[in-house]
């Protein structure tokens, strides 16, 4: 049933889309009796707390005054296989009915343009752009038919999607054996086009039953506000440094008509992560991390029957490692290479990153 809800994808994708932060390693600042400062470094580059980890906003906060470009580019691929039955069994071994088996392939590409600004030494804001392009193969045999004959549907999407703002704070320095914490606020408006914008159809078997949804094309967004408060720690210990995430996603619900049943209030999200990073020198570093995502089943004010069947919960995890290095005094580039490991992740997910500090 999850491949036959496409609606899905949007909040799934905007809940497990996983980027690199990159930047050097100080081993200078590092290996002073433990009291690293973000002010120490200022004269050069950024201290080994901000070792590449693999999803974004898990450094420290950009120093006041200086603003931080970021392009990003990243590709996601999707493969999956569903198998529908109609039919009854005599024996265990013997199946009497009509078999369907349907596969899709999914790529993802995303595009993106973010802005950070440190206000001050321990407070940041950020905007973060996304233009996305969708493309979706589906090959099945029609539902319910007993035909030897595949088809091949292709359908499609592509503009501007879900606008993020956010703000972090760091709420400790690090000191005295302690890792760095720091508090994030992110807030999501449905700038992109959401899967009750777009044309869609009630898909039934032969008897006339719903059995899915189909839309016309595909969507670039959640279509729902979402805010997600969240916390992430640093820990250095020379020469890797340890880090994690935590942070809850809260969709507001909204009315979608009575055709889609009535207000609908898309499941929230837990995701958490944790990983480390590793400086091979001060200029090239490694990370590697875990990341998953808890998505609630989606409800509805009318319980309609093509709903009822769904899942309590998706889960979502992903094993992450990237590459970062150092161009210049204020320039990085970054690789992220993601394997998805549970059914509903993306099978893979490259992204690449150029942060600039100005």
């Amino acid at each position: 049933m999850t491949t036959k809800l496409p609606w899905l994808v949007p909040v799934v994708f905007a809940a497990t889309p996983l980027i690199a932060a990159a930047a050097p390693s100080d081993r200078d600042t590092a290996s002073t009796n433990g009291s690293t400062s973000v002010a120490s470094s200022e004269q050069e580059h950024d201290p080994a707390t901000d070792i590449a980890s693999i999803t974004a906003d898990r450094g420290i906060v950009t120093r006041p005054g200086r603003f931080t470009i970021e392009p990003s580019f990243s590709h996601a691929h999707s493969n999956s296989t569903a198998v529908a039955v109609e039919g009854y069994t005599v024996i265990p071994a013997l199946l009497i009915g009509l078999i369907n088996i349907s596969e899709i392939q999914r790529d993802i590409f995303v595009g993106a343009m973010s802005l950070k600004y440190g206000f001050t030494s321990k407070l940041e804001a950020a905007i973060r752009v996304p233009y996305l392009s969708i493309n979706e193969d589906l090959r099945e045999r029609e539902v319910f038919q007993g035909t030897p004959v595949d088809t091949l549907r292709e359908s499609s999407g592509e503009g501007l999607g879900d606008v993020e703002l956010s703000a972090r704070y760091q709420l400790t320095d690090g000191l005295g054996g302690w890792p760095y914490v720091i508090g994030a606020m992110r807030v999501k408006a449905p700038t992109g086009e959401g899967p009750y914008d777009v044309d869609q159809r009630i898909i039934r078997d032969n008897q006339g039953n719903p059995i899915g949804i189909e839309l016309e094309n595909r969507p670039t967004g959640s279509g729902f506000w979402a805010f997600e408060p969240g916390f992430s720690f640093i820990y250095p210990t020379d020469p890797a440094v340890l880090f994690g995430n935590l942070s809850y996603v809260w969709t507001l619900k909204e009315e979608q008509g009575f055709e889609n049943g009535g207000t609908v209030d898309p499941g929230d999200i837990v995701r958490f992560g944790f990983g480390m990073g590793f400086a091979f020198n001060d200029r090239t570093s490694f990370s590697l991390s875990y990341d998953h995502s808890i998505i609630r089943k989606t409800t509805f004010e009318r319980n309609n029957d093509l709903f009822a069947s769904n899942f309590d919960r998706i889960q979502i995890g992903s094993l992450s490692f990237g590459l970062s290095q150092r161009l210049t005094q204020s320039t990085s580039l970054s690789l992220t290479v993601s394997v998805g490991v549970t059914e509903n992740a993306p099978n893979s997910e490259i992204t690449l990153r150029l942060p600039i500090s100005l």
